[in-house]
């Protein structure tokens, strides 16, 4: 079977992309483990005995940086994941409500500190609706840190520039005390996805 010339491209981009090189040379299991790396380096979010939920967490790049930061992480993903240590990890679609509440049992009742998303759609093509998708994904995962994360907490999550946008960052406003836009150097240009950082979660009782 014969590769588009748009995957070829991909592949070419792939292999030569500077962030691809250094995971591989410093076993990380993804590029994006670097996107994670310059937030906290800003940001300080990553806190030894800290609970953190990894939310599309395959292939783990980000669990890797927050377990080796000392967090406590529970991770998951439609997709499997190869173990990584100090990581517990749940397969399934966060969608639906039955494996929501195998999450919430991992929990244990446990505050978390930190919900973190990497989260994104299978690509239709279709832009409309590529968008919404997405945005119903960063949407779960706002409501998942409004029900879970304690008072002062944080939520990281990637986000797709383009319809709802803008009413997404004002939910976010809402919740947390301090909400930023970041785009980490690993995120590539040619992408419109950004990082929408939400700090001091105001708790449950501010939203009520």
């Amino acid at each position: 079977m014969k590769r588009s010339k748009t995957s070829k491209q991909w592949m070419h981009e792939h292999v030569t992309d500077p962030y691809v090189q250094r995971a591989q040379k410093e076993g990380y299991r993804s590029r994006a483990a670097y996107k994670l790396l310059e937030i906290d380096e800003r940001d300080h979010l990553l806190k030894s005995g800290m609970v953190v939920v990894d939310l599309g967490a395959t292939p783990g790049g980000w669990s890797q940086v927050a377990a080796a930061r000392g967090c406590k992480v529970i991770a998951l993903d439609l997709l499997p994941l190869h173990p990584i240590h100090g990581v517990e990890f749940i397969q399934g679609d966060f969608r639906e409500d039955e494996v929501l509440a195998q999450l919430e049992g991992k929990l244990g009742g446990k505050p978390v500190g930190l919900v973190i998303s990497d989260m994104a759609p299978n690509i239709s093509g279709v832009d409309m609706v590529d968008q919404a998708r997405a945005m119903h994904l960063v949407e779960l995962a706002l409501d998942f840190s409004s029900n879970h994360l304690q008072p002062g907490g944080a939520l990281l999550v990637k986000v797709f520039q383009g319809v709802g946008f803008e009413d997404f960052v004002k939910l976010m406003r809402a919740r947390f005390g301090r909400v930023a836009t970041r785009k980490p150097k690993a995120s590539r240009d040619r992408s419109n996805e950004v990082y929408l950082l939400g700090q001091s979660f105001l708790g449950r009782g501010e939203l009520e």
